[in-house]
């Protein structure tokens, strides 16, 4: 996925490590850990952007995400912009935002939701490169026999994140 040189971004500081936060004229288009985080955008990439803390997105996003790591919140509000990806990755993190706080389901299942019950492997591609970390829930995602398989974030974080959902 390329991103646009237009962006604005912040670092925020959340309980399971520091997030870059990049937001569009259009809503927020990137929340990503910057440690141990595939797909996490290089130092070139950042260095594009403009740093710009009191961007109302970014500050809305960091404000969501500190509630949702208090326990405060189970649905996130702000806009997103997700255009960057595909239009098959546009649909699965659509259907990841459908996806309820505390409630999983497996890859299969999303693509069930989709109506496409034989993209299994394809959801699971546009899953890993969810651009946008917790806001579009893709740690809520689970292998078919329910194993916590894949996350970009890694494992332990996809386990504390379920573990605050009241999942695990």
């Amino acid at each position: 996925m390329k991103l646009p040189d237009s962006l604005v971004y912040d670092h925020i500081t959340t309980p399971l490590g520091t997030m870059l936060l990049a937001a569009s004229t259009q809503g927020l288009a990137g929340a990503w850990f910057t440690q141990g985080q595939r797909d996490t955008p290089d130092a070139a990439t950042i260095a594009r952007w403009t740093q710009q803390p009191t961007h109302p997105v970014l500050q809305q996003a960091a404000s969501e995400l500190a509630d949702y790591f208090a326990g405060q919140r189970t649905h996130f509000e702000l806009p997103l912009d997700l255009r960057w990806g595909t239009v098959f990755q546009q649909s699965v993190w659509q259907a990841l935002r459908d996806v309820a706080h505390g409630t999983t389901l497996s890859y299969g299942d999303v693509a069930r939701r989709m109506g496409r019950p034989t993209a299994v492997r394809g959801v699971g591609g546009a899953v890993g490169r969810n651009p946008i970390s917790i806001i579009v829930p893709c740690h809520r995602v689970l292998g078919a026999d329910g194993s916590l398989t894949g996350y970009s974030g890694g494992l332990e974080r996809k386990t504390a994140l379920l573990t605050l959902e009241g999942v695990l």
